[in-house]
């Protein structure tokens, strides 16, 4: 059944996530992340949520696997289950996410910061170089080494300080 106000995907290319999820509800898809800020540094590495009401979640699962997609499972993150692309053209990490959840709002609120404020954009884009030049740096490493700055990123959204601080612990965690 199709929602009102949803879309459904329509053909693309090969392995990719909108003809993966043909005939399934979605409300949007999104590019977050760091590719997503005109002017900051990024690893040329996408970042797509594909947003969902929560009752598609297992269908919109099925539909990414059945396409090649490996689904990673939640990675401890509530309301976003995380997949890896079957090929790496362009190379990217596909979320679904549902409407209206933590990591959605994170992942939209710091995009959209960045955009907006060059400062904060400059600050963040100087703490990942400094982290990504450290040897021996790894992803939980680099995660909570950059949660200060989000914090300072994530002051100005509608984020309640009990949200922040999930973040920051999600990202501090080993």
């Amino acid at each position: 059944m199709r929602l009102p106000n949803h879309r459904t995907a329509r053909r693309s290319s090969p392995g990719s996530a909108p003809e993966a999820l043909e005939g399934l509800p979605f409300l949007a898809i999104e590019h977050v992340g760091s590719t997503a800020v005109p002017g900051l540094s990024a690893k040329p590495i996408l970042d797509i949520d594909i947003i969902v009401d929560r009752g598609v979640v297992p269908a919109a699962v099925r539909a990414l696997e059945a396409a090649g997609y490996l689904h990673r499972g939640d990675l401890g993150v509530r309301d976003r289950e995380a997949f890896t692309a079957p090929d790496e053209q362009p190379t990217r990490n596909v979320y679904i996410c549902v409407t209206g959840g933590l990591p959605l709002r994170n992942h939209l609120a710091v995009r959209d910061a960045l955009r907006a404020d060059p400062g904060l954009r400059e600050r963040y884009a100087a703490v990942k170089s400094r982290l990504a030049a450290e040897p021996n740096m790894d992803i939980h490493q680099y995660l909570a080494g950059k949660s200060a700055v989000l914090q300072d990123i994530l002051a100005g959204s509608d984020l309640t300080s009990a949200e922040k601080n999930e973040i920051y612990n999600l990202n501090a965690r080993p």
